[in-house]
């Protein structure tokens, strides 16, 4: 199975008005094509499209040529999405602008990596540019890692930093052969609950995530009524650094998940399929930032891609009830659960309800296995990772 990494390198740049230079003809380039593409009305193939686009790329906008390759495909991928989202009824047919932050580079083409120093292909040719390399970053350039389309980005201060697609083949257990299976329940109460098929289970970092969210928006809250230029200023200085802290969360707990996993010999890592949660329109108005914000995909990756580092497979299965269902008798009711408490109206049966949700998630992930079995099948297709 294909494992994919992207490591942030933090480029030493003394002169960055070259890299700015390039960054802004580049997405010059990026709105000239996607001005062509929204004409059309719909997507268009990137071979065809680079045709018709790549003469100007060229000389009027004066980009290198597979710069000019790069924004044709860079703009493709991104109406292609855009119609995906058109089709599902989410947004309308509109024209993409983008902003000079970023900068798509091919590995070997038009940059390439040297010890500590980094060949970028700028509009003045190749420049090499240092950046630092820390120790953790050691085991994804020692060669057992293969290099990727990577992202040039510049952060709000100014600062480049060099996205670098890592990806490598690792060996997991097909599903089908499997036989110890762990199912994880994310939640806002607990950020997740984890239960192994044979009944071990661990709650991770209860609270601590609702509390910090609930503190940020009192805070924007109250800030934001002020409304003074003080309170302006306060509010940039606060700006993203909610998620940060949400991300460095999620990145810890992900790491605790895939842990107890490796303990218990674990196989299969079960999880909800939880896409098209925020599109439900029975959220309670009071609850809604809560629901909005809730950073579930973001930890459900981060576990997927640890857990394959690791030789752990992940499949994603069904949530429909299983917060609601028990695991011993299979009744399923409302009534079976109340706030974190669950107790089967029909047998009895009692436990946390996050508990409950994460037997459930592992049974359901068991079934999938036994159907993969008699289908004939070993592996299920996975889904698609953003790093």
């Amino acid at each position: 199975m294909l494992t994919t990494k992207t490591v942030i390198l933090k480029m030493d740049c003394s002169d960055p008005d070259l890299l700015d230079r390039t960054v802004r003809t580049y997405t010059e380039g990026m709105n000239y094509v996607s001005a062509i593409v929204y004409n059309f009305g719909k997507p268009k193939g990137s071979a065809a499209l680079q045709k018709i686009v790549y003469p100007a790329l060229r000389g009027q906008i004066g980009l290198k040529s597979q710069m000019s390759c790069n924004v044709v495909r860079q703009v493709t991928g991104t109406y292609r999405t855009l119609q995906a989202q058109v089709r599902a009824k989410k947004t309308g047919w509109q024209q993409i602008t983008y902003a000079p932050t970023s900068m798509t580079f091919s590995f070997g083409r038009d940059f390439s990596l040297d010890g500590d120093k980094i060949g970028l292909t700028t509009l003045e040719g190749r420049k090499k540019y240092r950046f630092f390399r820390y120790p953790h970053m050691e085991r994804y350039l020692d060669g057992t890692w293969k290099f990727g389309a990577s992202k040039l980005v510049k952060h709000k201060d100014g600062t480049y930093y060099f996205h670098l697609c890592c990806e490598r083949e690792t060996e997991t257990r097909e599903v089908a052969e499997s036989s110890t299976f762990m199912g994880v329940d994310v939640g806002q109460n607990f950020l997740a609950v984890a239960s192994t098929t044979d009944k071990k289970c661990r709650f991770f970092c209860g609270g601590k995530a609702k509390d910090l969210r609930n503190i940020y928006s009192t805070m924007r809250k109250r800030l934001q009524s002020k409304g003074t230029r003080s309170a302006k200023k306060m509010l940039k200085h606060l700006s993203g650094r909610e998620r940060r802290l949400m991300t460095d969360m999620n990145h810890r707990v992900s790491k605790e998940i895939v842990s107890f996993a490796v303990q218990n010999r674990v196989d299969v890592i079960g999880l909800e399929d939880l896409s098209g949660i925020r599109d439900r329109p029975d959220a309670p108005k009071k609850r809604r930032y809560a629901h909005h914000s809730w950073a579930f995909f973001e930890l459900q990756s981060f576990i997927e891609y640890k857990a394959r580092e690791k030789g752990i497979s992940t499949v994603y299965v069904d949530p429909a009830y299983t917060s609601q269902t028990c695991p011993r008798c299979n009744h399923i009711s409302k009534n079976n659960r109340n706030g974190r408490s669950f107790v089967c109206e029909c047998c009895g049966h009692s436990l946390h309800a996050d508990l409950i949700g994460a037997r459930n998630i592992e049974s359901r992930a068991r079934t999938y296995r036994y159907t993969l079995e008699v289908q004939g099948c070993s592996q299920p297709p996975g889904r698609e990772l953003s790093t």
